[in-house]
């Protein structure tokens, strides 16, 4: 500990030493600049003098700080999630940083983390700090083969990474989110000024249409590839050796190249899941997936990009999960599995004609201003060259393809529970498509939302509320006539009477 703290403490501050090196050399005295690294390591050597941390019957308390003392304290049933990191040097050191999560949304320096406990002592911390979930246990969770001891790294395994996955890295934005702000640095210290007054690149000019063509070709293709190993370096780095492990109350999360985490979530906050889609992986038949619970990352990942054959199994398992029946269910003290269906292949139903048209009308509205601009110009005597007519009507083939993948990608579907909880199943988006499922029992509210053009068109958005996920889930553009029906199949008598 008293290596990390002032190891960590100098990796913060390395810019304003690098500026006091420099300050240093150029006044004659390099000495100067190992003042304020003494300093800073000093400061780090003292943080490990000034934390303590307690665990009682009740609550959890951290106390921390050198000149203001602060004092965090957590009720101990409030606690949702344990997170467990290591990177190298906690690793080699045999290090882990634990962090505890309560659903609220803590402010950068807020945190509840417990840095540099000896990693011999998170598994029974973690058992001790999750203590309150084995109350939930179902009777008969033993007979599936659960182990008795919930909180233990052990269960079963329903996702596991595979090394063939990392070829779906380059079909998100990762890699372009890494790449892009290095472009951005070089382009502010002169790297790309210094490139295009090149011999080479101010060559170009004397060289043929061609070649110019051909250089430009060639950049685009060097960006790509380094946009993809960017984005496998850190598909590796984040995912490599991803375990999930479901032992009946607690969903465990394993994964990290060089800094490893652990992920121990509450399962009696689990309210669903939603299977990802964006375009790419949808052309190659892969997805991504997440959980909705209360109080927890509304996005919160449980696989990456993988085979959606893959996310559509573990997605069957993770809503088979052991877990205490809600409020609704509480008669039963059977687990609540769901059995026979798979909620990543079900057929959804369609929301007809009009929303089809809706989608049709609001992708095909610029294509007609921007062709309609063009004809007045024309009109007014202005002479527009022949191929600008092929930019509306190319962009008119596209955006009614959007449109169709639009449609398509719409649909709802409630599944009635038999020995478990209905579930809502809503899908819709086209770039970034997701099919979200949501049982009834994480359900507290309904919005019927009808804007002016869908009230002419006869249609409706349905949102379920919740304090899971993301909020709010929508049915978008259903019929009218059918909202009603959709509330009282997915919570019945919530509609009361009128």
């Amino acid at each position: 500990m008293l290596l990390v703290y002032p190891v960590t403490e100098i990796v913060k501050y390395i810019p304003v030493l690098l500026g006091t090196v420099i300050v240093g050399t150029t006044s004659g005295n390099p000495l100067w600049s190992l003042i304020p690294v003494t300093l800073v390591a000093a400061f780090g050597v003292a943080r490990w003098f000034t934390t303590t941390y307690r665990i009682d019957a009740d609550h959890v308390q951290l106390r921390s700080g050198i000149v203001q003392r602060r004092t965090l304290s957590v009720p101990r049933p409030r606690i949702r999630s344990v997170d467990v990191e290591a990177d190298v040097l906690h690793r080699v050191l045999g290090l882990a940083v634990l962090a505890i999560g309560t659903g609220n949304q803590a402010a950068k320096g807020e945190e509840f983390k417990l840095d540099a406990l000896d990693k011999s002592r998170i598994p029974a911390l973690r058992s001790e700090l999750l203590s309150h979930t084995s109350e939930h246990r179902p009777e008969s969770v033993e007979s599936v083969g659960m182990p008795h001891d919930s909180n233990t790294e052990t269960g079963v395994e329903i996702g596991h990474w595979q090394a063939a996955w990392v070829r779906y890295a380059p079909l998100s934005l990762t890699g372009l989110a890494i790449f892009a702000p290095i472009v951005g640095l070089a382009a502010q210290y002169g790297f790309i000024e210094m490139i295009s007054k090149s011999s080479a690149v101010q060559g170009l000019g004397d060289n043929s249409v061609a070649g110019v063509a051909i250089v430009i070709v060639g950049l685009t293709a060097l960006s790509l590839v380094l946009v993809s190993l960017a984005a496998c370096a850190h598909y590796l780095a984040t995912w490599f050796g991803l375990r999930v492990l479901d032992n009946g109350t607690t969903l465990h999360l394993r994964h990290g190249l060089f800094t490893t985490r652990q992920i121990t979530l509450d399962l009696a906050r689990f309210r669903g899941a939603t299977l990802n889609e964006p375009l790419l992986l949808r052309a190659a038949r892969a997805a991504q997936l997440e959980m909705i619970m209360t109080g927890e990352n509304p996005r919160q990942k449980i696989l990456p990009q993988a085979p959606r054959v893959a996310v559509e199994r573990t997605l069957d398992e993770l809503l088979r999960t052991r877990r205490r029946p809600h409020a609704s269910t509480a008669n039963s003290t059977a687990p609540q599995p769901i059995t026979g269906t798979t909620l990543g292949t079900i057929a959804l139903h369609r929301h007809g004609p009009a929303a089809r048209r809706r989608r049709y009308i609001r992708a095909l509205f610029p294509v007609a201003v921007l062709a309609a601009a063009m004809l007045a110009l024309t009109l007014t005597g202005r002479h527009l060259p022949p191929w600008t007519w092929a930019i509306p009507l190319t962009l008119a083939l596209v955006m009614a393809a959007l449109a169709e993948d639009r449609y398509r990608g719409l649909g709802h579907r409630v599944l009635p529970g038999t020995t478990g909880p209905t579930w809502l199943i809503t899908r819709s988006g086209s770039l970034d498509r997701n099919r979200d499922c949501l049982e009834s029992p994480g359900i507290i509210g309904w919005t019927v939302r009808q804007t002016f053009w869908q009230r002419r068109s006869g249609l409706a958005t349905v949102i379920a509320a919740t304090a899971a996920g993301k909020k709010a889930y929508q049915v978008i553009d259903i019929p009218i006539d059918e909202a009603a029906t959709l509330i009282e199949a997915v919570t019945p008598g919530r509609l009361g009477t009128r």
